[in-house]
């Protein structure tokens, strides 16, 4: 668990779905998790520093560990409305919807370039934006691979870049929480721009 600003953890963990890491993070003065996998301290980790109280899943496919959390701590799961046809009746998850604020005075706003339910977190408190699948950092800031873009990689770029460009200019945040790769911490606002400019 890295404290990678004051309250806000990251960690990764391998999704074996995937068979790749991927991060996750917790907003510990709200009890917010975003994205969660199991650390390797595991669940008592949470216990001794503060219990979560919340899940949000950026898009559908990130629930990952949340049921274990629920279970645990008795979380409740959040996720976008357009994404809700994907739970299963043993995953309680409450549907949000864009631009609504969510706890832990966390705003969501569509992205969904992807997919309907792709999205961001705006989360001031921390001067932090989370996002979804739009952009991963190995290295650098990019693109899914291109199997992951279907019919048309080159035209789901084009628009991954759109949605993201007015999100850099008109939200206020300097981290930037990545679910596939490596957080930004300090010059977040500035790379998204970059990355959205193409």
């Amino acid at each position: 668990m890295n404290e990678i600003a004051s309250g806000l953890f990251h960690w990764t963990a391998r999704h074996p779905n995937i068979g790749a890491d991927v991060s996750s993070y917790y907003l510990l003065p709200e009890r917010v998790l975003i994205d969660p996998m199991v650390p390797e301290e595991g669940l008592d980790w949470f216990a001794e520093q503060g219990a979560p109280e919340h899940v949000l899943l950026s898009n559908r496919h990130h629930y990952r560990d949340s049921g274990r959390f629920a279970e645990r701590f008795g979380c409740a799961v959040h996720a976008s409305r357009p994404g809700m046809h994907e739970f299963a009746d043993d995953q309680p998850v409450e549907p949000f919807d864009w631009g609504e604020e969510l706890p832990g005075g966390v705003t969501a706003h569509e992205s969904g370039a992807i997919c309907p339910d792709d999205g961001v977190f705006h989360i001031p408190s921390h001067s932090a934006l989370s996002v979804a699948d739009g952009v991963i950092n190995y290295g650098g800031l990019g693109f899914v691979p291109e199997e992951h873009l279907g019919d048309d990689p080159d035209a789901i770029k084009r628009t991954i870049r759109e949605s993201y460009a007015p999100l850099a200019e008109r939200l206020e945040f300097d981290n930037l929480l990545i679910a596939h790769g490596d957080p930004i911490v300090g010059g977040g606002r500035e790379a998204l721009r970059e990355f959205a400019a193409g």
